[in-house]
């Protein structure tokens, strides 16, 4: 049986692959993004299976908009996938506070502002499946983007808290956690700030790497978007899901160090309960 997706960001990307991946299967894409114009090939090449919408996901009314569309052209919506974002590189000292609200605004408060939109729909229908595209970032602090980590791990806490209250109306939640793909994340989306030499051991070497890596991203956005496919297939999805053998090794790595720290200072955590 056929699905109704909404997906954000879908001109480029890993929204664009998995705009295609989903049209190809057979399913019906209110297809998003700033510029609507961007979608135009889509359209184009697979007619009345989508439609296109203009969507700053920052705007409530927006995707207010996005979501009756999907209502009015197809009956209803099963698949939420909040895509679109951003993250620049910077030290936190010379990320200004304006660079800071915006992307946690897109990041963040994009996602809340399309879930919450979906949410009634949803509710009404007894099922759907909200999938946030989160990051490896969104598990572990990358350096030079306190602000992209921030939102990322903002939108972690808001999806597990999500699924929990979702799961007594039907609705799933899933979080992807990407590590480096071969889209233009890492070139053209991406504003690079080395800063000041103070901080060049990690923020300037994060610029760098990152300049470097450009094109040489070890994901596929092809076989991203069949592994999200499979997830909105499956009767009981998991909670997180990262995507990629980085993505895979750094979070592992991160929760055996974390494991190992709660553990090396876990008389001290527990001293702090009262002593009957």
């Amino acid at each position: 049986m056929s699905k109704t997706w909404l997906i954000t960001g879908a001109s480029r990307g890993l929204g664009r692959a998995l705009a295609e991946a989903v049209l190809e299967a057979g399913d019906q894409l209110i297809a998003t993004a700033r510029d609507p114009a961007s979608l135009a090939p889509l359209e184009q090449r697979h007619g009345p299976a989508v439609a296109a919408a203009a969507l700053d996901v920052t705007d409530p009314v927006a995707a207010e908009a996005a979501v009756r569309l999907a209502v009015e052209r197809f009956g209803g919506l099963d698949v939420v996938v909040n895509n679109a974002g951003y993250g620049d590189v910077g030290s936190v000292e010379d990320t200004s506070l304006d660079d800071f609200r915006r992307q946690i605004e897109v990041n963040l408060f994009g996602t809340v502002i399309v879930t919450k939109a979906a949410i009634p729909v949803m509710r009404e229908q007894g099922r759907g499946h909200i999938i946030q595209v989160s990051s490896v970032g969104g598990r572990l602090g990358a350096p030079g983007r306190a602000a992209y980590s921030a939102a990322k791990w903002g939108v972690e806490g808001f999806s597990e808290v999500l699924a929990q209250e979702m799961a007594l109306v039907g609705v799933k939640v899933t979080i992807i956690e990407p590590g480096g793909f071969r889209t233009d994340f890492a070139g053209a989306s991406t504003a690079l700030k080395p800063g000041r030499p103070e901080y060049d051991a990690v923020v300037g070497a994060a610029a760098r790497r990152q300049a470097e890596y450009d094109g040489r991203q070890p994901g596929d956005p092809r076989k991203a978007a069949q592994a999200i496919l499979r997830i909105a297939a499956e009767d009981q999805p998991p909670l997180r899901l990262p995507l990629g053998g980085d993505a895979l090794a750094a979070i592992a790595a991160a929760d055996r160090g974390r494991l190992a720290m709660l553990e090396a200072w876990r008389e001290l955590s527990a001293s702090t309960d009262y002593t009957e």
